[in-house]
């Protein structure tokens, strides 16, 4: 496989030099820079590259706007977008995943050097540049919601318009193997990374109010998480928001590990409530899903119904072990509808996912993977697990 050729647009002249210093190496090749939009879309005709960092906010055509061309010209070519740590850039960056990005990254802060800068773009962005133009030259792009018009959160109906699947009428996802279930699902477990609000977004248009929690740990910043969870809420039968420190789970609450917080459950009497922690990143992210998987195990033993949806790394493997040790269940994004089969590819590989689904039938599966195992009432018909 040659370089990943590279196409950086961006209207500071600065930024495109520290990007383009950043990302070049043995395994990539900036072939071009772009100070805006137009200059970029007729850049991309030119150069023919595997990715593009694209600004956001720019004159004459912005990052939006060229990914609304790009939809219809260039469909499978992957962006990566470009955007501060404010509330206003995380509400753009969120419509600009949503219109088609397949990822983003922050740009760095003004408070260091150039050398700083430099390596604080390598560390991040380098590795997302890989891992999608190695995904990209495999597969075209197939997550749907990458793919729509409008903004696929903002436009779809309320999941409390949507009826909920029948188990015994609808049709069945394809997945590998069997359930191994030992008792009710008490509680459901998520976790994504790369692709991942578009992969949550078709998750919870579709998932019905269950009758247990939802946790989620995504790989996003401060601020982020908070809107990622608004976004979602608007659109979901559940509540969704972001997770604070004391939370109580309930049915029907699925509360987003915040940015830069481990999200870890721990009962409190006969509830189970929230702990967010500053702890070491693992996998080098916080949030991470590792511990998060690990502290719904101490809760909840094989009453834990896993989900890892598309992402790059290998985050939630080692927590997907101990939930498969524990006996409860691992579902899997497949790697057709995955922006990148890391995370998901990891714990297939592994052998531990019970079952193998497109994004679009991950909530149905929840759906009929809690119900089956509960009462009409949608209690358990069995006591809650205690741990020893």
């Amino acid at each position: 496989m040659g370089k990943t050729r590279v196409l950086v647009v961006d209207d500071s002249v600065v930024m495109r030099r520290i990007i383009s210093e950043a990302i070049a190496c043995e395994a990539v090749e900036v072939v071009g820079t772009a100070a805006n939009g137009r200059i970029a879309l007729q850049k991309i005709e030119q150069v023919h590259p595997d990715v593009v960092t694209l600004d956001i906010e720019m004159p004459e055509m912005d990052g939006l706007d060229v990914l609304k061309r790009l939809r219809e010209t260039h469909p499978s070519l992957r962006v990566i977008v470009f955007s501060s740590l404010t509330e206003s850039a995380a509400e753009v960056t969120l419509k600009a995943l949503a219109s088609g990005a397949a990822d983003y990254d922050t740009k760095p802060t003004s408070a260091g050097g150039a050398t700083d800068a430099v390596r604080a773009v390598r560390e991040s962005l380098l590795p997302k540049l890989i891992a999608l133009a190695t995904s990209s030259k495999r597969r075209p792009v197939a997550s749907a919601s990458a793919l729509k018009a409008t903004d696929p959160i903002a436009t779809r109906p309320p999941a409390s318009a949507l009826k909920a699947a029948d188990p015994s009428g609808a049709p069945r996802a394809r997945v590998s193997g069997f359930p191994r279930i030992h008792r009710p699902v008490d509680i459901v477990a998520i976790g994504a990374s790369t692709g991942g609000p578009n992969a949550l977004a078709d998750v919870f248009r579709d998932l019905p109010k269950l009758a247990v929690p939802i946790v989620v740990s995504q790989h996003m910043p401060p601020m982020f998480t908070r809107m990622l969870a608004e976004r979602l809420n608007a659109a979901s039968a559940c509540e969704v928001r972001e997770a604070i420190d004391g939370d109580v789970l309930a049915p029907g609450l699925a509360l987003i590990a915040p940015g830069d917080f481990h999200m870890l459950l721990r009962r409190d009497g006969v509830r189970v409530v929230v702990s967010l922690g500053h702890g070491l990143p693992e996998n080098s992210v916080r949030p991470s899903v590792d511990p998060m998987l690990r502290s719904a195990v101490e809760v909840y033993g094989a009453g834990i119904l896993t989900v890892i949806l598309t992402g790059m790394g290998q985050d939630g493997l080692r927590g997907c072990e101990v939930v498969h040790s524990a006996g409860g269940q691992i579902l899997a994004q497949d790697e057709a509808t995955s922006v990148v089969w890391g995370m998901p590819g990891f714990v297939v590989r592994a052998g531990l996912a019970d079952a193998v689904v497109p994004v679009g039938q991950v909530a149905f599966e929840i759906d009929r993977r809690v119900l089956r195992c509960r009462t009409g009432d949608g209690t358990a018909p069995n006591p809650p697990w205690s741990p020893p």
